[in-house]
């Protein structure tokens, strides 16, 4: 089938985006043009651009395209669901991030609230895994210094007996 000037327009665009993307040197670029302008038919200009990521300049309109199977269809697109962040994981922070206010007593409400709720973000794949881990850090290294504070002191009360 004969190519009209739009579709040899057509295969100069392909032509100028591969060369754009570095996909064709300089000389090729330029011998290809020459040739896609000189072009009668459909199938040279599907020559000089079939090897390009943009693909062939469509053929006739005329062969009969076979229907896909639905099989191989793309799936619909599906809105996910929202993962919502687990609320242990928010109560750890919150635990964490009091224990200085609190002198330490919301220390091991932390520490429990941290472990199960890293437990039900594995099962669940729900979001909050960093605060569990901050509510767990910050719990622990409170308890750490209440424990450092209690040993200090019941050693300097054995050594003054």
């Amino acid at each position: 089938m004969r190519a009209s000037h739009a579709d040899r327009e057509r295969a100069v665009d392909v032509l100028k985006a591969g060369f754009a993307e570095g996909r064709l040197q300089q000389p090729e670029y330029e011998q290809r043009i020459g040739r896609a302008y000189k072009a009668q038919t459909h199938a040279e200009l599907q020559m000089l651009v079939a090897d390009l990521p943009q693909g062939p300049v469509p053929q006739a309109q005329f062969i009969p395209q076979r229907p896909m199977p639905a099989t191989f269809m793309p799936m619909p697109l599906q809105m996910p669901m929202p993962v919502h962040t687990n609320s242990s994981a928010t109560g750890s922070l919150v635990c964490g991030i009091m224990t200085p206010v609190t002198w330490g007593l919301t220390a091991i409400p932390a520490v429990i609230l941290g472990h199960k709720a890293r437990a039900e973000i594995r099962r669940t794949g729900e979001r909050g895994d960093g605060q569990a881990i901050t509510g767990l850090v910050l719990g622990w290294l409170a308890i750490g210094g209440w424990a450092l504070f209690l040993l200090v002191f019941i050693l300097t009360a054995a050594v003054n007996l």
